[in-house]
């Protein structure tokens, strides 16, 4: 039997995770989540996704973990005043309102990768989702934050609920890479390393 670790707290990965109909266990990385000085914001989800595998793997070392982190960066097209910006979680309202007010007819590119790390030898992907957002009025944005309360999600939005309403677009190979999960990715990997998922 496989023994499997989801390298993670979130409940939003976990959800995704099950949905793959594998037994696995979850355990919190102890991690500094903070971007490195002049880091971009795909190599950081990137080397993330990597250290929280290799956090959990060093207390696990016969497990077989998946690491995975995800980077929002708000891409301010046709301005040239504006340079991209990494948005993290909100943790409140305030924050919130400020996050979805600067997305507001603003593209932002989410960068969700994913580390298998198996006997010490890591397996990655990268799943990158452009979401378009449309123009939002103040009322919009508080009746949302309202019903959703979405302040623990990088871009203040839940793709999987309301959040999909501030959408114009949406853009990826991976629908589930914007929830915070790329399960096509991480399926192939899984099959890749004969670990079966369904």
């Amino acid at each position: 039997m496989q023994n499997l670790i989801l390298a993670s707290s979130s409940s939003y990965r976990k959800a995704l995770l099950e949905r793959l109909q594998i037994r696995f266990t979850c355990v919190s990385p102890d991690l500094d989540e903070r971007a490195l000085n002049n880091e971009s914001a795909q190599n950081q989800a990137i080397r993330l996704a990597s250290e929280k595998a290799q956090a959990v793997a060093q207390a696990f070392p016969e497990a077989t973990v998946i690491g995975s982190d995800q980077v929002a960066e708000l891409c301010f097209v046709g301005s040239k005043n504006h340079s991209p910006r990494v948005l993290g979680k909100p943790g409140n309202h305030q924050r919130a309102v400020e996050q979805l007010s600067a997305q507001s007819g603003q593209l932002v590119k989410f960068y969700t990768a994913v580390t298998v790390l198996k006997q010490g030898v890591p397996h990655s992907a990268l799943g990158i989702t452009e979401v378009k957002f449309r123009n939002l009025s103040s009322a919009e944005i508080e009746a949302y934050l309202k019903a959703d309360t979405p302040y623990d999600c990088a871009g203040s939005f839940k793709a999987e609920s309301l959040g999909v309403s501030l959408f114009e677009s949406v853009k990826s190979d991976d629908p589930s890479a914007l929830i915070g999960l790329p399960l096509i990715k991480l399926s192939q990997l899984l099959r890749d390393l004969n670990i079966s998922a369904g």
